[in-house]
């Protein structure tokens, strides 16, 4: 029997996407590269769309896709306009969902980008009643623009994960793979039915040790 997803209202769908702010530093290669990943936890299919208040600072791998019920997608952002009079200055990127025979949008979720001379230089961080304000006068007028998608860059080879890092993400995998909980008509026994909010912390999981394997 084919599930149909919930009668939801246009920008109503919370979006799960970490980190929440992405912090360069000029003087660290290593973070020139980011990663967010964007999880679907619900029972149907979503797509996806990244739009940027400063696409020309940025490349973004795969600004659209198309997330999987209950997976998680990994979007690799590089910062490659590295200059002393970009210190400081605040940009955007909005992650925009729906689903994928509809066109309006049912979520979206804003993250900041800032670049800094060095990590040394970093702002303590502020209260969260602060910082919550401080991010809704910042994003008002905001202007975003869609970003371009390029092609995966091919990475020089390495060491790669430890066997620890690639059994621990097969877990991840294959808990995602699991029935959800109440689900009918399934095969799998009732106790290897896993909750949302544990498939939840799988994806999260999953989504730190895909980003630890992209740094390697």
């Amino acid at each position: 029997m084919q599930r149909q997803s919930p009668d939801l209202v246009e920008g109503r769908l919370p979006v799960f996407v970490f980190p929440t702010e992405l912090v360069f530093y000029a003087d660290t290669q290593a973070s020139h590269k980011q990663v967010l990943t964007l999880y679907n936890p619900y029972e149907f299919a979503l797509k996806f769309k990244v739009m940027c208040t400063a696409p020309n600072k940025y490349a973004v791998v795969d600004a659209t896709g198309a997330v999987r019920p209950q997976c998680c997608v990994d979007i690799v952002i590089r910062h490659r306009d590295v200059r002393a009079c970009h210190y400081g200055v605040i940009d955007k990127f909005r992650l925009q969902v729906s689903e994928q025979s509809q066109r309006k949008a049912l979520g979206r979720k804003d993250v900041m980008a800032t670049l800094l001379p060095s990590a040394a230089q970093a702002p303590p961080q502020a209260p969260p009643q602060e910082e919550e304000r401080r991010m809704k006068e910042q994003l008002a007028d905001s202007v975003f623009f869609e970003q371009p998608a390029i092609q995966t860059e091919s990475r020089a080879a390495s060491g790669g994960p430890s066997l620890l890092t690639v059994l621990l993400g097969l877990v991840c995998m294959a808990a995602l793979m699991l029935p959800t909980l109440g689900e009918q008509e399934s095969t799998v026994p009732v106790y290897l039915h896993l909750s949302v909010n544990k498939k939840l912390v799988a994806a999260y999981v999953l989504g730190l040790l895909t980003m630890v394997i992209l740094r390697t």
